[in-house]
């Protein structure tokens, strides 16, 4: 198979392997519980894509035996309402996970109210006190994206031990937790971005690449490493001169796959296993929360 290109790493077909783990694992939890796991999705405002990714979520809640608790809230709600309601679901015992859908509107603090989730809830592993725990090595609720990437790794059986990884992109959301993610995992790292000088340079010594920018197909096939794994997070929608458009990666796709070894497929590749990790995260954090009760004195 090699000789005809990369192996193909299907993110779909792991997500719904891991969805069907943990339908099982909540309906053995669920008769010993008394309770499924609970996710809260906000979602503020009628953007289409976070509307799309939002019934998405929820389907999947359903599929795996979660309760839903999401709230679909106008755009004009104010900042006060919403850390009221994520105060509410703070105290709510059906809820083990809380998810602010992205981008909020304009008038409203992202940063402050992630920072009103509680940390045990916060479903999509961004609160400083996991991004802490992610840095310590401590057990914690993971960001969800990269921690899709490293269950890709790990299914393709591809160790990051003694590789160099590149990361491409410094986000919060994913070039940060993905770098100390491998690091964890014992590669050495190194952080590129939009100010890296000779960014194709820096991309070509590396034995894995993370392409978490956010710019449509910029790594191309003369920037990567004959034989490297390329792992492609970004998702941007472009239009052709016909005014149609389509979703395409920060990798060059059809270029990439003829020089790397294993490449995710941009859609069906690192975007299913993000949903994968957000229902692996209410779960995880539904055990805790339980066992924390029986462990009590």
């Amino acid at each position: 198979m090699q000789s005809h290109g990369a192996q193909l790493i299907d993110g779909k077909a792991l997500a719904q392997k891991i969805q069907a783990e943990l339908a099982q694992q909540i309906q053995s939890l669920q008769a010993q519980y008394g309770r499924p796991p609970g996710l809260a999705v906000l979602m503020v405002g009628d953007n289409p894509a976070s509307a799309a990714y939002v019934r998405g979520k929820e389907k999947a809640c359903t599929n795996v035996g979660m309760a839903s608790f999401g709230q679909h809230l106008p755009a004009t709600t104010t900042q006060a309402e919403l850390e009221q309601i994520i105060q509410a679901l703070n105290h709510d015992e059906r809820v083990d996970g809380i998810l602010i859908q992205l981008p909020l509107p304009e008038h409203l603090d992202g940063v402050a109210l992630l920072n009103q989730l509680d940390p045990d809830k916060d479903a999509d592993g961004l609160h400083p006190v996991n991004l802490g725990r992610l840095v310590r090595s401590e057990p914690g609720l993971r960001s969800c994206t990269p921690a899709g990437v490293m269950e890709l790794l790990k299914e393709y059986q591809i160790d990051p031990k003694g590789k160099h990884a590149v990361v491409i992109g410094r986000s919060i959301l994913v070039g940060k937790p993905i770098a100390l993610m491998l690091l964890e995992a014992d590669a050495t790292v190194a952080i590129a971005h939009s100010k890296t000088p000779d960014l194709a340079s820096v991309i070509r010594n590396a034995d894995i690449v993370v392409a978490a920018v956010g710019r449509p197909e910029m790594i191309t096939a003369n920037m990567v490493k004959p034989g490297a794994v390329v792992i492609d997070v970004g998702i941007n929608r472009v239009t052709n001169a016909e005014g149609k458009s389509r979703l395409v990666g920060d990798v060059h796709f059809d270029s990439v796959k003829t020089v790397a070894s294993a490449i995710t497929p941009v859609p069906g590749g690192v975007g299913p296993m993000t949903v994968a990790m957000l229902l692996q995260n209410t779960v995880w954090s539904y055990i805790q929360r339980h066992q924390g009760v029986q462990q009590a004195p």
